[in-house]
């Protein structure tokens, strides 16, 4: 617990000492006017107050991923803890910011404007097309979870929350934002707080004796040696320490903020109080994994099933109303990032069209294609036994290459400011390292060769990304003074 709890406190004294060195690098401007106010349109440029831009960007960024994916990490053993951590702060947290000023900056900018404009046309083109299909991936992976849980809850036929979630989609994406997202999203943050405070005077309450990194980390998982911690547990918890998700969801709310002092705690706050929920919940697994009291067959029926985890721990620990609120929490938490996926695309999507969307029947030409595949895409996760499995490993995998990708992007931003790009750089070469080692080393979905080769293809790959960037900005510095 005393690792847990070190973690916890560093989570929090990072958003005060890196959050701020952080913002003083990037240089906000409390004068500069907003989008928010010049651009007011009346369904997504749309003021709303600070403290409820934070609860839906936090709901927003946190669906599933710092619950589900930090226990599937948890299997790993302490490593996880430690990643929960550093990587929230030093990466996470500061890809979410400067991303997401950079947003506010460019009059709210969709990410893969962002890209191109730092890292070129071609990748911009390309990024377009691959956060369409992520932000689809996302919207369907965030109704399964959701509806199990509910059915489970009520003990109606998943088919029927399947139908309500995905018709609630619809009449989320295309409402103004200030109608459903600004109103109810509020509450519903609360309500995941809530959940998590919960579960964390649990963990006081019942004190158990969790492993501490002194006592080294060994990769606990039972399939260790196809699941090596390095990458593996890296893409599991994506949501809970770094996520490119989060950056496509960083314009929703640039759209709606009205003064760029508001940017560290919505977009680094939301983060670390995300790192908080990744933390608590990783902690309440490794007890349910790893403590020697439970029973054996029963901890096997849940290893690798989140909801399972879920449930037990929330049922056993929080009282039968703790535990209604607490899958309400979990439950809200994935259908509102997975609404706010689909409005992301269509957002996307209109951009590149430079589709006005003010009119209702601009909004339905955009969104009923994406809706359309949406469906299709559960509907295969329904029909094959491991869909959901498959689709989630994928998802996982695109979701931190979308991250490596916005941390290249906002690091040229920083290099050409000429400011102190390296708070970029660092998580920018770790994540390259990270994915493109995951792709050679993975046996499902990547190219199954063994762990040698795959580190060191893996290290090659990143030094040729470094060795672009720094011949790129060296071009530039050329150009520059030659003018």
């Amino acid at each position: 617990m005393i690792t847990f709890i070190i973690g916890i406190i560093l989570l929090i004294a990072g958003y005060f000492t890196y959050g701020f060195i952080v913002e003083r690098i990037f240089g906000i401007d409390p004068k500069r006017p907003t989008a928010a106010v010049t651009k007011a349109d009346g369904v997504d440029y749309i003021p709303l107050k600070p403290w409820k831009i934070f609860l839906i960007q936090f709901l927003n960024i946190a669906g599933v991923g710092p619950i589900f994916g930090a226990i599937m990490g948890a299997q790993f053993g302490t490593a996880s803890f430690l990643w929960i951590v550093f990587g929230s702060i030093f990466a996470g947290a500061v890809h979410d910011f400067v991303a997401g000023m950079i947003s506010l900056r460019n009059d709210g900018a969709s990410l893969p404007e962002i890209h191109g404009k730092y890292l070129g046309n071609g990748i911009k083109q390309f990024m377009r097309g691959f956060m369409v299909i992520l932000m689809i991936l996302v919207g369907a992976v965030f109704v399964s979870a959701p509806a199990g849980l509910l059915a489970g809850l009520t003990h109606i036929n998943i088919t029927y929350w399947i139908i309500i979630v995905f018709a609630y989609y619809a009449i989320a994406t295309l409402l103004p934002i200030d109608k459903i997202i600004g109103n109810i999203y509020p509450i519903f943050g609360i309500c995941l707080l809530f959940m998590v405070f919960g579960i964390m005077i649990a963990l006081f309450y019942h004190y158990p004796q969790l492993p501490e990194f002194w006592e080294g980390m060994p990769n606990r998982r039972r399939d260790a040696a196809t699941n090596p911690i390095f990458p593996m547990m890296f893409i599991s918890i994506a949501c809970g320490a770094v996520s490119g998700f989060h950056a496509t969801q960083s314009p929703l709310m640039a759209r709606c903020m009205t003064n760029e002092k508001q940017g560290r705690p919505i977009f680094y706050g939301a983060m670390i109080t995300e790192g908080i929920v990744a933390l608590v919940w990783a902690a309440a697994a490794t007890y349910f994994f790893f403590d020697p009291s439970m029973d054996y067959k029963f901890v096997a029926e849940g290893q690798g099933n989140a909801a399972f985890v879920v449930n037990y721990v929330s049922k056993e620990w929080l009282g039968k109303v703790g535990y209604v609120l607490a899958l309400l929490g979990v439950i809200a938490a994935p259908i509102t990032s997975g609404d706010t996926a689909f409005r992301s695309a269509r957002l996307i999507v209109a951009d590149f069209l430079h589709l006005d969307q003010k009119p209702i029947k601009n909004r339905l030409g955009v969104a009923i294609p994406l809706f359309a595949a949406g469906i299709g895409i559960l509907l295969f996760s329904i029909m094959n036994k491991n869909g959901f499995e498959i689709i989630w490993r994928y998802f996982a995998w695109a979701n931190q290459v979308l991250a490596m990708v916005t941390l290249w992007a906002i690091t040229v931003y920083l290099h050409q400011q000429k400011k102190f790009y390296f708070i970029t750089l660092l998580p920018a070469l770790f994540m390259t390292m990270v994915c493109s080692t995951f792709i050679f080393i993975a046996t499902k979905e990547g190219f199954g060769l063994n762990p040698t080769v795959s580190y060191t293809l893996g290290a090659l790959t990143t030094l040729c990304f470094l060795t672009l960037f720094i011949i790129k900005g060296r071009k530039k510095t050329e150009l520059e003074q030659n003018v």
